[in-house]
């Protein structure tokens, strides 16, 4: 693919040397149809004992049972069909199948039926209502060359036609049409080329990824990520996954937009937000893109990052036509009444007073004060920004332990929460008192543990959000504690754990995460503290060559951060006088 465009380059090899598949994957740029363009290359007597296969599992209208699966003879083509509900699926190739097959997998299917003798003795013409998957062999006589279409519609026909219409064009146009259109699209990010050390790709690609996040028929919703996690161990009942609208991670994602130099998209986000809000002004946990939560909970954090978002959009002179002014005051005022202590805090998992929460929530109110001041509202602008000084005189006296025992010599040191309930009229703040309970631990471990004795990197939302300089001692020390609990060095580099005593991972064969495992350590945590490093001030020595060094590194992950916008200098201006929000 050319720099700007998200495409796919996949080659399968023999290690012997034999054989390559070596496939290119696009969508058609104007029709709903993935298409693979494969070539088959390697000795050709060789070649010409093997079997090519196409298998398709389907899973429509976001689940694997109750599919159907049925061949179709269209127009003297044989196509390979699936339905379920309203949803219809085509498989066919620019060359034809010589034989397929419709089966329940593990069962009858066609992988299932190779895997018993690399023979494809079944040929079964439907399966209804089911867990299937569709087979075709594919007729290489006289090439070994070819594109493979998928295509979806709302009836067979509306699916077979656009099949059809999609195979018609040759690869090479629709190629060539698809790396025009992500040029265009990308002509208003900034270069990073010369800065970058492997001439940009990362950066392209992870702003190419985060845009493929947003729906295609609801402008401005971005999901957290297309993936659902461990999702082979996943039935029909998890619906969720990741495919939802988190307005942390949104935001984050718009943010890095904006960054880039991206300021449609982004605005759109908002928007689409400024709709999403409730009535009360908060927002849901995670919602469908047709704006129905899913999980019901609150995280304050959640409520303040679209107030963030809706300043940097006005800083950088991008609102346009759009007043976000009426979404601000609902959501400061909401941010008013129900904090500080969050409900959930940033990992969904514990209620209380949660510095990376704090952060966001003293933030989004000098924010919104700014928006009120600027029109008249001078009162209201004076009370904002009094809770916002009320929230940050006490960041220290509600969050930080001074009987830490994590790293010998520090003592003093940032924790990941205070935990108290949102509705106790008499809540617990000394830092050094208090008990957290770890979700997701084997039933039988011990998962109580004294709140002073668990840390995550979550404070630096502190320095991120203005409220707190990056070289404070008290930042660097609790920088210390988290490179001693939550570091971890591998042959590619270091990456970090969430928080210690975490058991949201695989288990410890490896197997995948049911109720409960061991936390795993991720590239992405290095967000917390290489951009922290990069800041005025810091002496960390994390640098961004970190995520080069990864296999695979391009493969970003929007479901945790986004990328992470700096700014240099813990104010900004607005109409010449200086103010505090700081992001």
């Amino acid at each position: 693919m050319p720099d700007h465009g998200l495409g796919y380059h996949c080659t399968n090899s023999d290690p012997a040397g034999h054989y390559a598949i070596v496939k290119e994957i696009i969508a058609d740029p104007h029709l709903d149809c993935v298409l693979q363009h494969t070539r088959l290359t390697g000795d050709e007597s060789f070649l010409a004992k093997l079997r090519l296969y196409a298998l398709c599992a389907p899973h429509l209208e976001v689940g694997g049972w109750g599919n159907n699966g049925y061949v179709a003879q269209v127009a003297g083509r044989t196509v390979l069909i699936a339905k379920k509900k309203g949803t219809w699926l085509a498989l066919a190739a620019t060359v034809p199948f010589s034989r397929v097959s419709c089966g329940y997998v593990g069962r009858s299917d066609g992988w299932t039926d190779l895997a018993g003798n690399f023979q494809m003795d079944w040929e079964f013409d439907h399966a209804p209502d089911g867990n299937i998957a569709l087979t075709g062999e594919l007729d290489l006589t006289g090439t070994r060359e070819f594109t493979l279409g998928l295509a979806f519609g709302n009836s067979q026909h509306h699916a077979v036609s656009t099949l059809f219409q999609s195979l018609s064009t040759p690869f090479a146009e629709h190629h060539k049409r698809y790396a025009e259109q992500w040029a265009r699209s990308s002509t208003c990010i900034l270069s990073l080329e010369k800065a970058a050390g492997d001439g940009g790709n990362l950066y392209r690609t992870s702003f190419n990824l985060l845009r493929a996040h947003e729906d295609k028929s609801y402008p401005g919703a971005f999901i957290a990520s297309l993936a659902i996690p461990w999702g082979e161990a996943a039935g029909d009942a998890d619906q969720g996954g990741y495919h939802l609208v988190w307005t942390r991670d949104m935001v984050n994602s718009a943010n890095a937009m904006l960054a880039a130099g991206d300021r449609a998209t982004p605005l759109r986000a908002l928007i689409y937000l400024d709709v999403s809000q409730q009535e009360k002004g908060g927002f849901a946990q995670n919602f469908w893109i047709d704006g129905e939560p899913y999980w019901r909970g609150v995280q304050l954090d959640e409520v303040a990052f679209p107030i963030l978002l809706a300043w940097r959009l006005r800083c950088d002179k991008a609102l346009q036509d759009f007043d976000p002014y009426p979404m601000v005051l609902r959501a400061a005022a909401y941010l008013v009444r129900h904090g500080p202590v969050t409900p959930q805090e940033r990992w969904e998992e514990v209620s209380g007073y949660s510095p990376s929460t704090v952060a966001s929530n003293i933030a989004a109110l000098i924010c919104a004060a700014c928006f009120a001041r600027e029109r008249g509202d001078e009162p209201t602008a004076k009370y904002l920004e009094q809770y916002a000084d009320f929230l940050e005189c006490h960041v220290e006296s509600w969050t930080v332990t001074t009987e830490g025992t994590l790293l010998p010599g520090v003592a003093r040191h940032y924790i990941r929460i205070l935990p108290e309930s949102a509705d106790n009229p008499h809540p617990e703040e000394d830092p050094n008192r208090g008990n957290l309970t770890i979700a997701n631990l084997q039933p039988g471990a011990q998962n109580v543990f004294p709140a002073k004795e668990v840390v995550d990197a979550g404070f630096l939302e502190l320095v991120r959000h203005g409220v707190r300089k990056p070289g404070d001692p008290l930042i660097v020390d609790s920088l210390k504690v988290v490179d001693a609990v939550l570091k971890v060095e591998t042959p590619f580099g270091p990456c970090w754990h969430r928080y210690n005593h975490d058991g949201y991972g695989q288990r410890d064969d490896g197997g995948p995460f049911k109720g409960w495992g061991r936390g795993v350590s991720g590239r992405c945590s290095q967000a917390n503290e290489g951009t922290t490093s990069w800041l005025p001030g810091t002496t960390q020595s994390h640098s961004p060559g970190l995520w080069k060094a990864w296999p695979h590194a391009p493969a970003f992950c929007p479901s945790r951060r986004g990328m992470v916008r700096i700014c240099p200098k813990p104010t900004c201006t607005v109409d010449g006088q200086q103010a505090r929000p700081c992001h």
